[in-house]
């Protein structure tokens, strides 16, 4: 089932059917633990919509409410060899191989709620940046209570000349206005995504692609769970945390993002979340 977030109220959508949730709380709505079992009754009791040219489809926003983003690095081997080239010359090579073996993941604090752009938004490459990609991600979505409940797309914007110059900069590289999008759904899973589960991303400038990637999630050293395990370790999160996991898609170290490129990111039964570059 999926969660659409609009400016109509919270859309569900089960078997191709629309219902508009009563609840217009985010945060209430999403806040639990048996989550699947609550739409799926929900949809005995709601009157089904239907959209038209007349009566379209109301535009999705970001599906979050009060939660954090945080995300996860070097959870690909992919993703491990490109922090390590962009990041020799600042003698920072060694940091990334070794978290990549560690028991310990990389976490770091992504974006707040109101940072976060949708569906169809504005993402933003850094002014001071000369080296930006954006990096596809499965996007985890835990209750208060850690529970694995749902997941979404995410855009993890990032700018590799900022992060290779020095890792201590890697706030700086991640964290920005427009550096975070989420989207076009919460997907409020019976049976977790599978490892043969395909990551899909292309890059459209002026009307023709110029990047074009895939990745599965059997890629991933690590686990969804193990990285919520360490996420929620010493952490609260009274409305519940999403979790980017990192990226297997890495662009050459000759391609660089441009304002105007246009960022499609699909991962099924999600969907594809779509971004224009600012």
């Amino acid at each position: 089932m999926k969660l659409y977030k609009t400016e109509n109220g919270i859309l569900l959508e089960n078997e191709d059917i629309f219902y508009r949730l009563h609840e217009t709380d985010w945060d209430v709505v999403v806040n639990r633990n048996n989550l699947y079992e609550w739409l799926e009754g929900q949809t005995q009791s709601l009157i089904a919509l239907t959209f038209s040219d007349d009566f379209p489809m109301p535009e999705a926003l970001a599906p979050i409410g009060s939660q954090e983003v945080w995300a996860s690095g070097v959870t690909y081997f992919k993703s491990r060899t490109a922090r390590m080239e962009e990041s020799e010359k600042a003698g920072g090579g060694s940091f990334y191989d070794r978290v990549y073996e560690a028991e310990r993941p990389e976490l770091f604090f992504k974006s707040t709620a109101w940072r976060v752009v949708g569906h169809h938004g504005t993402v933003r490459i850094r002014k001071d940046s000369t080296w930006d990609v954006p990096e596809p991600e499965l996007t985890l979505f835990a209750t208060s209570e850690g529970a694995l409940v749902g997941y979404t797309i995410g855009n993890d914007m990032s700018s590799r000349s900022i992060e290779g110059e020095n890792p201590l900069y890697l706030p700086q590289a991640k964290s920005y206005t427009g550096s975070a999008a989420l989207g076009p759904c919460l997907y409020v899973f019976k049976e977790k995504l599978g490892a043969d589960t395909v990551i899909d991303l292309s890059i459209v400038r002026a009307g023709e692609e110029v990047f074009n990637g895939e990745v599965t999630l059997s890629q991933m050293k690590r686990k969804p769970e193990e990285l919520l395990h360490f996420l929620y370790r010493e952490m609260s999160f009274p409305q519940g945390a999403y979790l980017m996991t990192g990226t297997g898609i890495v662009p050459s170290s000759d391609f660089t993002l441009q304002a105007g490129d246009v960022i499609h990111i699909t991962i099924e039964p999600i969907g594809t979340l779509t971004n224009t570059v600012g």
